[in-house]
């Protein structure tokens, strides 16, 4: 029999036992929709968490520090693939700048300073906290997104931005430790933004003395190594306030307040790399750490790679979010256990169904092979029903799963506005899952439509035909 021929029959066949038919694909709809409502809750998860990740600058960031050479009072030895340990210093940080897919390189400047400042209507007071470089492209932060106020202006400009807990010790608020990342109210920040906040801190000057007592070939290092602590002191403006700090505080002690990155370097803050040198006089300036940001994070892995070979120590995100994939592949792979429970009930339904309709065909079965139809024939029109019934039930079962997730979405996003947190969207249904769930719909269908399609084909067609 032609194809055409064994579809318009099977849907002939599928006409005539409307409701039953009916319940049948419906049972199928409810699970193919159980399905794809569990897998898209998870693809969407996922897609929230590397979305949010990914904004954060986390993703496409590695840290790089210099890589120690003892430990425990012992030689270490370099791992395969690592060059010499090198200091960190500006001839590494042009370097870094080179290597293929890099964006940019910067240091990473964390110091603790000392702030005065006079809240309005009282004097003025003395705190402390830790002060943090941001460059331009921490723009894209998704903490920024609840920024109160607005951004740097220029990249050399003494403007600064406070994190909400600092702003709340500011003006002499009792800090909630349940509610420490809350943004502050409008009248809060307009007593905090426009105002003036003074910055005492230790800089690093040069000392000319000694570099002419030295050769003039020594100069250069001698300017480095040689150097004076002088206090200086700088007036900061707020201009904006967040409620967390860029970078989840993955890079030292949690800052509190922010100034721009080509600002900070032209402070000139004594750095404890500055201490350091004094025990290595030979070395020149150097740094901490230095923030190195690809164009990709499927490029991490690469540049850290080509870091290493030049003798330094990385990390990124990556290397501690290795465990993250295959949670949620596991996740998934639950999920997707479970929603496929429904279609194998469903299945029974459909072997239940063209059982029944064996029984009811049985003449017409007969009359079909005494003219001439085999068994193949007989078993191709019990498959076409089978997976006319999976291709209609697959596809109601995509429409209920997207219509369940909308709502349960939107229900979510109700309940997560009236706590006063940010709508998202949980819930995700990639074309992927579309067809997929299409897909394993027909298949277990065929599946359960073996049994019916080899009973029918085994029909004595004598039997068959008189039976009444």
């Amino acid at each position: 029999m032609k194809a055409y021929d064994l579809v318009e029959l099977a849907g002939r066949n599928l006409r005539e036992s409307v409701l039953r038919n009916s319940l049948t694909t419906l049972g199928i709809g409810v699970g193919v929709a159980s399905l794809v409502a569990m897998l898209s809750l998870g693809v969407g998860l996922q897609r929230l968490a590397t979305r949010q990740l990914g904004r954060s600058g986390l993703f496409d960031s590695i840290v790089v520090t210099p890589r120690q050479e003892f430990r425990g009072g012992r030689r270490l030895q370099p791992e395969p693939n690592q060059g010499p340990a090198k200091p960190l210093d500006d001839a590494a940080r042009k370097s870094f700048d080179q290597i293929q897919n890099v964006v940019e390189v910067y240091p990473d400047i964390r110091v603790v300073g000392e702030f005065r400042f006079a809240a309005p209507g009282k004097i003025e007071e003395t705190y402390f906290a830790t002060t943090a470089a941001l460059p331009p492209s921490s723009r894209r932060s998704d903490v920024f997104d609840d920024l109160q106020g607005r951004f740097f202006s220029g990249e050399n400009v003494p403007e600064a931005i406070i994190v909400s807990d600092f702003g709340r010790e500011l003006l002499g608020i009792a800090p909630d430790p349940v509610q420490s990342d809350d943004k502050l109210t409008s009248a809060q920040a307009g007593q905090l933004l426009g105002q003036e906040i003074t910055l005492r801190y230790a800089q690093r000057e040069s000392n000319p003395a000694a570099a002419v007592a030295k050769p003039a070939a020594d100069s250069e290092t001698e300017d480095q190594t040689n150097f004076s602590v002088v206090r200086k002191e700088q007036k900061l403006k707020v201009v904006g306030i967040v409620p967390t700090e860029p970078y989840g505080a993955m890079r030292g002690n949690r800052a509190r307040i922010f100034v721009p990155m080509e600002f900070a370097e032209s402070l000139n803050v004594i750095q404890p790399a500055d201490l350091r040198q004094i025990m290595r006089p030979g070395q020149g300036k150097s740094y901490l750490a230095l923030i190195v940001r690809v164009a990709r994070s499927g490029e991490v892995s690469g540049v850290e790679d080509a870091i290493r070979k030049e003798g330094f120590a990385t990390f990124s995100i990556l290397d501690a979010s290795k465990g993250i994939a295959r949670f949620f592949t596991v996740l998934d792979l639950f999920l997707g256990i479970f929603g496929s429970l429904a279609l194998a009930v469903a299945s029974l339904g459909i072997i239940n169904t063209l059982v029944m309709a064996i029984l009811e065909r049985r003449r017409e079965i007969g009359i079909m092979k005494a003219v001439g139809a085999s068994n193949g024939d007989v078993k191709s029109i019990f498959f076409y029903e089978a997976g006319a019934m999976g291709l209609l039930g697959g596809s109601l079962g995509v429409a209920l799963g997207w219509i369940i997730g909308r709502v349960i979405n939107l229900g979510a996003n109700i309940y997560m506005e009236r706590q006063q947190l940010k709508p998202e969207n949980f819930w995700y249904v990639p074309w992927w899952l579309v067809a997929a769930a299409v897909g394993f719909s027909i298949v277990v269908s065929l599946i359960a439509g073996l049994y019916p399609a080899a009973r029918a084909a085994r029909l004595d067609p004598v039997l068959a035909l008189r039976h009444e």
